[in-house]
């Protein structure tokens, strides 16, 4: 396979950067996850040998500014990229997105912030492709875990969930809850070693869909992380600043996974039906479908048009999470209408319709939630405050 790093050109200043084109990369490895995606989802196995090739096509660093050696992706580019490898395999396309998401953070903030902190991170990621790890179910705005204060940093005790691609990962960009002596708590967030003996991976992952994202428990037992680790502090249960950046970020990256295998049901659904007899009624079911499929598809556009105004804010969390609904509630119906569409064929494993429908489920399931996100959008409507929902 024709590799898709970054490379360089030749010019009379010397040499220049060229972003890697990781639209053309998922488009070359589409027919090969899609190949392997059955075996992974009925074996309940990490999407590992995916990996490979994604770190092959240059895929982990895509997501780096050129200047700091990665491949210079657009945000919105790598969201096509995750849709086009979810219309293979939405376990792939979903765990790699974790990874995608914590480098296109820092990537932001390096280069509309100008946060140097985050630059010897990057260049790590584009030198040493390394793969970031993300705990959605444990790390969002209440926080989780056990920090002890001793001698030169902290103490670390936690269990973190839903950590997708674990044992593939380097880094699990993670934080845990400080309470302090005058019993005040704060969040301190750092990046824990995953190849370190007090960091293990449990062997839980045995779900309804995304079988293959393996995301399983991270179990940290008395991890040591220095002063100098701690990227940031904050308040647990109130919003911060830097997670308006991480919501604003990262749910138009996860939610392309989801948007890309609802196209992909849509697909294999109108494939089976051309071959059956029409009706008023199979015209119905593929009109509404599309429909539906056209609602996600223009609600996850507004998602990427709230990041490109580059101003992470409470305003834009609540822009980014009203798509993110959306996004779910069509594509859930989508699939739903792909089933009945393709009627009793979808019943089939070998079509591959049902594991579409079963990976879509996960969308129910990130922040912000439907009960949250309402009540978000709900305050923000009213003009109440919104800092303590999440």
């Amino acid at each position: 396979m024709r590799s898709l790093e970054n490379i360089a050109t030749a010019s009379a200043g010397g040499t220049i950067p060229v972003a890697t084109d990781v639209v053309g990369a998922a488009h070359e490895l589409a027919p090969i996850l899609a190949e392997r995606a059955p075996k992974f989802d009925e074996s309940d196995r990490f999407v590992a040998e995916n990996y490979v090739l994604l770190k092959e096509a240059g895929l982990v660093q895509a997501g780096v500014p050129l200047e700091l050696g990665g491949g210079g992706a657009e945000v919105s580019e790598l969201c096509d990229m995750l849709r086009i490898l979810a219309h293979s395999c939405g376990s792939t396309a979903l765990a790699f997105a974790m990874h995608t998401h914590q480098v296109a953070i820092p990537a932001w903030r390096w280069r509309h912030q100008k946060v140097a902190a985050v630059e010897p991170l990057l260049k790590r990621i584009a030198a040493e492709k390394i793969i970031l790890l993300s705990s959605g179910g444990s790390d969002w705005i209440g926080g989780s875990g056990k920090a002890e204060k001793v001698d030169g940093g902290y103490r670390i005790t936690a269990r973190k969930a839903f950590t997708s691609g674990a044992v593939a990962g380097d880094i699990l960009m993670t934080g845990a809850i400080l309470c302090e002596e005058d019993g005040t708590e704060k969040v301190i967030h750092f990046g824990a070693p995953m190849r370190a003996p007090e960091v293990s991976v449990m062997d839980n992952w045995r779900t309804l869909g995304m079988r293959g994202t393996g995301s399983n428990d991270v179990v940290i037992d008395g991890l040591f992380i220095p002063d100098a680790a701690v990227s940031f502090s904050r308040t647990p249960r109130q919003w911060h600043p830097v997670f308006q950046i991480i919501a604003t970020v990262a749910f138009p990256l996860i939610y392309a996974v989801y948007l890309g295998v609802a196209e992909s049901a849509r697909d294999i659904a109108v494939e089976i039906a051309r071959k059956k007899p029409g009706g008023e009624g199979v015209l119905n079911l593929a009109g509404r479908m599309d429909t539906a499929l056209r609602a996600a598809q223009m609600a996850h556009r507004s998602m990427i048009e709230t990041i490109e105004r580059n101003a992470p804010s409470a305003e834009s969390v609540n822009d980014v999470m009203i798509g993110r609904a959306l996004v779910a509630r069509h594509g859930l119906e989508v699939v739903d209408l792909a089933m009945e569409l393709a009627g009793g064929a979808s019943f089939y494993r070998e079509r591959g319709l049902e594991r579409r429908f079963r990976d879509m489920q996960g969308a129910r399931f990130h922040p912000l939630q439907a009960g949250p996100q309402a009540q978000y959008a709900g305050a923000m409507a009213l003009g109440l405050p919104v800092n303590g929902i999440f």
